[in-house]
């Protein structure tokens, strides 16, 4: 029998995201494959429908309202996903100011996204994302150890508090997640970065994108 979650015009959750997927044990977040990819480059999500290069990556590393059409319509950029190299899955934010369950809620969007992608057959790095100190409960949940992760100081280290939070979470997913590899989109400072390669963790920074323009117009 059909119910609401099973009716396509009736499942405002999205449900189909996660069918046939694995779930964590706490959060019951969708289980993703890990990825070895090293990309060198990647295009913000809302430049990419313009882009003939497709020999590169998509990311999400912009503001929430650029991408959340693809939360509410992911089949519609299915062919556009395909063209590219792959998708670092998306970045939905976890403002600190955010209730608790709203930043859980976004970090499962985005693993139900990257699960979808994946049965689809579109490479994916998952995006980790973290907040305060009682995020670590969920922002590392439903991705393996090893391989390759993905970052962003993109908007996150502006002040000298957010620098903290950020190199705080950043120990705290090498502690759980044990990543070889970590793309971080945007500035990629020694005095953050530099306690992932005394660990051998390879860091890859791919330059943010405004950069890169203001680089092609001089």
């Amino acid at each position: 029998m059909e119910t609401s979650t099973t009716k396509p015009k009736w499942d405002v959750f999205k449900s189909y995201l996660v069918q046939g997927a694995r779930f964590s044990a706490q959060h019951e977040f969708p289980l993703l494959s890990k990825s070895e990819a090293k990309p060198a480059r990647a295009i913000p999500f809302d430049k990419a429908s313009r882009l003939i290069d497709h020999d590169q990556w998509i990311h999400f590393f912009i503001y929430d309202r650029y991408f959340e059409c693809v939360w509410n319509n992911p089949k519609q950029y299915l062919p556009l996903f395909k063209r590219f190299s792959g998708v670092i899955t998306p970045d939905f934010s976890l403002y600190r100011e955010l209730p608790l369950i709203m930043q859980s809620w976004n970090t499962y969007r985005g693993r139900a996204i990257g699960y979808w992608l994946q049965i689809n057959s579109i490479p994916i790095i998952p995006n980790v994302r973290w907040g305060d100190e009682r995020t670590y409960a969920f922002a590392f949940e439903g991705l393996e150890q090893g391989g390759t992760v993905a970052v962003s100081t993109n908007g996150c280290i502006q002040s000298k508090e957010d620098r903290s939070y950020f190199k705080k979470g950043l120990e705290k997913m090498i502690e759980v997640l044990s990543p070889e590899t970590i793309i971080n989109y945007s500035y990629t400072p020694n005095d953050i970065f530099d306690v992932c390669r005394k660990q051998g963790i390879e860091v890859i920074g791919i330059e943010n994108y405004a950069i890169t323009v203001r680089k092609a117009v001089v």
